[in-house]
């Protein structure tokens, strides 16, 4: 019984600073995306999938409305 009580411990002595490490990953990781910005704009695709046409899209919110004027960097490389 002995034995076993000492085998929980030591696994408890190897899963503990485990979790911590992922717990500390996974903190970093979600504040280098709030960071970066991957929250900022939640609304325009939400909005964009419920109007098909440019008339449509003229009465969306101008904070909302997608431009279009930029090519996006795939249409950029295939224009290459």
């Amino acid at each position: 019984m002995y034995v076993l009580n000492e085998v929980i411990l030591d696994i408890l002595y190897l899963l503990i600073p485990v979790t911590l490490g992922l717990l500390t990953v996974a903190v970093g990781l979600f504040y280098w995306t709030v960071k970066s910005g991957q929250y900022d704009d939640l609304d325009s695709q939400a909005h964009r999938i419920l109007f098909d046409n440019e008339e449509d899209e003229k009465m969306m919110p101008p904070e909302v409305r997608i431009k279009k004027d930029k090519p996006t960097k795939t249409e950029q490389t295939d224009a290459q």
